[in-house]
């Protein structure tokens, strides 16, 4: 009974060996560039925060009782944490693609769901991580305080396992530094920037508010900023199936490419 035991913990010991290595390999890769990979989202959502507050604090407000400062930072906080959970896991099979060195993780009795976890997870902690220290600093110069943690934490979370998802499928397709700079220009930016980030889409005409509601990226930021508080554009309810449900489907065709080796395997 005791040798059983002993054999099934250390069967469940090294089958937990590898995939952790890979995440601890991950984690490392950002955090080895954290000027990079965690400071330099956090200047840039602080300069964001700093030009627009001056140009327009005095002349919005979306919400009553909010000031346009403090309606800024959730925006500018959850568009760094999606942004840095694609970059995360599409620059790292990208750049393994590129170099040849995937192979030798494709060489690992690592089964495809256990690749999938440990890439899924760097880039959801390297999103979180951002998305903490910009909340530190923008504290410093903002009074904000969050009315609902759950559902900040929940938004969080699963924002940047949708878009480290939607990296590890970026980076599967790609083949060329440029395509994945295509994702990154002309898919992520322009969903970003047009989620309600820096105005309230009830601001917007009629058309561009049905626009509006096909985009992803404004659940999560809406959903996210309602956490902080208690009011948006929509139910956060509704926010939560839209990117629970989207985050399921990227979920299971990442999976499937992995298991197929789409053009992971020559």
């Amino acid at each position: 009974m005791n040798n059983a035991k002993l054999t099934n913990i250390s069967g469940m010991s090294n089958s937990l060996r590898g995939p952790w290595t890979l995440l601890k390999k991950e984690l490392l890769r950002f955090w080895r560039v954290a000027f990079q990979t965690v400071a330099a989202p956090v200047i840039t959502a602080l300069l964001y925060l700093l030009i627009f507050a001056h140009v327009l604090a005095g002349h919005v407000q979306v919400y009553n009782g909010v000031p346009y400062t403090e309606f800024l930072v959730p925006g500018l906080i959850m568009m760094s944490v999606l942004q840095n959970a694609f970059a995360n896991s599409s620059s790292s099979l990208i750049q393994s693609k590129v170099m040849g060195n995937l192979v030798f993780v494709l060489l690992t009795p690592l089964t495809h769901f256990q690749f999938f976890a440990a890439f899924l997870c760097a880039a959801i902690i390297r999103g979180l991580v951002v998305g903490l220290c910009i909340y530190l600093v923008a504290f410093c110069f903002v009074d904000i305080h969050i009315a609902n943690p759950l559902l900040v934490v929940a938004f969080a979370f699963l924002g940047s396992a949708l878009l480290g998802t939607f990296g590890i499928i970026a980076g599967i397709w790609a083949d060329r530094f440029d395509q994945m700079a295509a994702f990154q220009n002309f898919i992520i930016m322009p969903l970003s920037f047009l989620s309600g980030v820096f105005y309230s889409i009830h601001s917007l005409p009629p058309f561009w508010q049905k626009m509006s509601h096909l985009n992803p990226f404004f659940y999560m930021i809406d959903g996210f900023r309602y956490g902080f508080f208690g009011k948006g554009d929509i139910s956060p309810l509704i926010s939560l199936s839209v990117v629970g449900g989207a985050f399921l489907v990227l979920a299971l065709i990442t999976l499937k490419m992995l298991k197929s080796g789409y053009k992971l395997r020559a």
